[in-house]
């Protein structure tokens, strides 16, 4: 199957795999999928750094398996594979936590902390075919299903008791919401610049047009130079327009007073994280000085460009109302500091690239530490003074 028709890895239920080394991890992938898509060894630490793997688990559907190293790794190496696994931790939608024998103190503090992010998780007893499974504290006994990886034993259980712990509603989330209804016109400003790959659009791009011929609603495209043509062309004005963001003031400008206005990041984050906490972060904004420090997180990992609008764009913007001595730091991909606290203000991506479950632990991180964090699109709207324009 072409990467084009498979359902994208920010879409899927991620599934993270925690455990000791050589518990078994990878061979209860094996067993759950029915495939041999997980290397599987008698070597301890033969998974050195977390593996992603795309699949359809029936009954859940499409998942996104990562299969971690061993949490019991040693030396310097094996410190670096055990903080690897960590960072795991952030984008799990549920996980496996995999025993093998008695539960170790390891063990246990793994288990509190998928307790302590609230991340759903069972554990899985595994090798239940040499041994019988060992007595567990009883606030992890209604957790446990015991399997034979070798056998199939317990397997099509674990199956259905993982399919119980998917958090409600995942994947049902409504990109537009209430801004369109079926048979409701939406037209989607796309400007084709150095950011948007030749020959394709843009992911976020892609999602939206296939959410608004799903929920029957009539998407028309344009660019932005060719926006005034399709509003004159088109017999009412359109319920809602959709622009990228950078576009924001001029589409604001030629918009119809009737239509709503919002941007492809704010549905993205409207739809990935929480856009109301994004909007009261914006408001630090205002508060920005010379002083001041921002960070900018990006979930893809490309390389910079001229026009980049987490790397070149918003900085400007932001220093053209704060003045040039404003610092602004950027990362990318995994990225992401545990220390927030030396800035003003985290400004994200739409978080496209990401699932649900990353993004808002990024942002509970922020909000724990005290840093108000926005998105890109409700940044820069704040910035060009269309905010209480838009909607989401």
């Amino acid at each position: 199957m072409s990467g084009l028709q498979e359902t994208p890895a920010a879409q899927r239920l991620h599934i993270a795999l925690y455990g000791r080394r050589n518990a078994g991890k990878s061979s209860l992938i094996n067993a759950l999928t029915g495939q041999e898509i997980a290397l599987v060894s008698p070597v301890a630490g033969t998974t050195a750094d977390p593996v992603k793997k795309a699949m359809e688990l029936h009954p859940i559907g499409p998942v996104l398996f990562i299969d971690t190293a061993g949490y019991d790794d040693e030396g310097e190496l094996g410190k670096l594979r055990v903080a690897a696994t960590e960072k795991t931790l952030q984008r799990a939608d549920v996980a496996l936590l995999v025993l093998e024998g008695a539960p170790t103190e390891e063990d246990l503090r793994w288990a509190e902390q998928l307790k302590e992010q609230k991340t759903p998780f069972l554990v899985v007893q595994t090798k239940a075919d040499l041994q019988a499974p060992a007595p567990l504290p009883e606030d992890l006994q209604s957790k446990a299903v015991t399997v034979s990886a070798a056998t199939g034993a317990g397997i099509e259980a674990l199956r259905t008791a993982l399919a119980a712990i998917v958090p409600e509603n995942f994947g049902q989330m409504d990109l537009t919401g209430r801004l369109c209804a079926p048979g409701d016109t939406v037209v989607l400003v796309m400007p084709q610049d150095i950011q948007a790959p030749k020959g394709r659009l843009i992911l976020p791009q892609v999602q939206t047009i296939r959410h608004l011929l799903d929920k029957k609603c009539i998407p028309v495209c344009c660019t932005a130079d060719g926006l005034e043509g399709v509003l004159s062309a088109l017999s009412a004005p359109p319920r809602l327009i959709i622009t990228d963001s950078q576009c924001f003031p001029l589409v604001a400008a030629k918009k119809p007073e009737e239509s709503l206005l919002t941007s492809f990041s704010i549905l993205m984050a409207a739809s990935k994280g929480d856009i109301d906490a994004f909007a009261r972060g914006a408001e630090a904004i205002g508060r920005l000085t010379e002083r001041s420090r921002v960070l900018i997180a990006e979930a893809c990992t490309h390389a910079p460009l001229e026009e980049d609008i987490g790397r070149v764009k918003i900085p400007a913007l932001l220093r053209k109302r704060t003045g040039p001595g404003l610092t602004v730091d950027v990362v990318a991909g995994s990225d992401f500091p545990a220390d927030l606290t030396p800035y003003d203000l985290v400004i994200h991506c739409g978080g496209c690239m990401f699932n649900r479950a990353y993004v808002l632990r990024r942002l509970e991180s922020a909000q724990r530490q005290g840093v108000p964090m926005t998105n890109y699109g409700v940044a820069i709207a704040y910035l060009t003074g269309i905010l209480s324009q838009v909607s989401w």
